[in-house]
């Protein structure tokens, strides 16, 4: 089965990979790696914004998270062509924007890290940071980089 055809099976649609808001790439291959640029999430079109502890809960942050991974995706299948060459995801970055009282980082980061397992099996299983931030850009709960391996 294809990984697109594994996203279907789960019901995901990928949005579109969303262009540089700033100087930076969205991904750059090398060394058999491929660096994705942290993404943000959208619902709906719409960024999903606010702050965990503060306007937003853990749910909400958990499903921004997983909708960066799904832009991460998007990211990857457009800088690889498919996604089937995706060997593993090595790691992830997920960054909260978070109340200073709020510690339920790790899990806001498994709507990510849950997402990469369910679509990849094993090899979507990563290493991962989940840090508490006072602001992401444009005031986005959540914002999640990746490090993939990939196959040549």
């Amino acid at each position: 089965m294809s990984i697109d055809d594994r996203l279907a099976e789960l019901g995901h649609t990928l949005p579109e990979a969303a262009a540089p808001v700033a100087a930076y790439v969205p991904a750059v291959e090398a060394g058999g790696l491929l660096h994705v640029s942290g993404q943000l999430p959208f619902l709906d079109g719409q960024l999903m914004a606010g702050r965990c502890g503060e306007d937003r809960d853990e749910a909400y942050g958990a499903q921004a998270a997983e909708k960066c991974g799904l832009m991460l995706l998007a990211q990857i299948k457009k800088a690889l062509g498919s996604l089937d060459r995706v060997e593993r995801i090595v790691k992830l970055g997920v960054f909260v924007n978070s109340a200073a009282t709020f510690t339920a980082q790790p899990k806001v980061a498994n709507g990510a890290s849950e997402l990469m397992v369910a679509v990849f099996g094993d090899a979507g299983k990563h290493a991962r940071s989940a840090v508490g931030v006072p602001v992401l850009p444009l005031g986005a709960v959540v914002e999640v980089d990746a490090v993939v391996a990939i196959k040549a």
